[in-house]
């Protein structure tokens, strides 16, 4: 069975870290496009960070400088490590596949909380 499946994720105060990870199963991650997107309440999803099957990253705006994405193509899992957590970060946070024409799979979701 094909499934993207993240953990990491909770409750945190602002300036502290959390890694997300994403762990395929049912196919290997090598060869697409994988995506964290995180959608707040109220807003709608966005995309956060991508990296490419060669390795090239893309953020938000609002991120740079502060996430990290990255891929362990052995482990078959993508990270994103997040840095200098503000509460504007707080959104539930999901992995996604996708083959470069769309998304494919998305993971389950990961809550993310960031308060003081």
């Amino acid at each position: 069975q094909v499934q993207l499946v993240q953990s990491g994720g909770g409750l945190v105060k602002p300036g502290e870290s959390l890694r997300l990870s994403c762990a395929a199963s049912g196919y290997i991650l090598s060869g697409y496009l994988m995506e964290w997107y995180r959608q707040a309440p109220g807003k709608q999803r966005e995309l956060v960070a991508q990296i490419s099957s060669g390795g090239t990253t893309i953020y938000h705006d609002s991120v740079k400088g502060r996430f990290t994405i990255s891929r362990d193509n052995v482990k078959n899992t993508v990270y994103l490590q997040m840095d200098n957590l503000k509460p504007e970060d707080t959104a539930v946070y999901y992995c996604a596949r996708n083959n470069y024409y769309s998304i494919t799979d998305w993971g389950q979701g990961t809550q993310v909380t960031v308060s003081s």
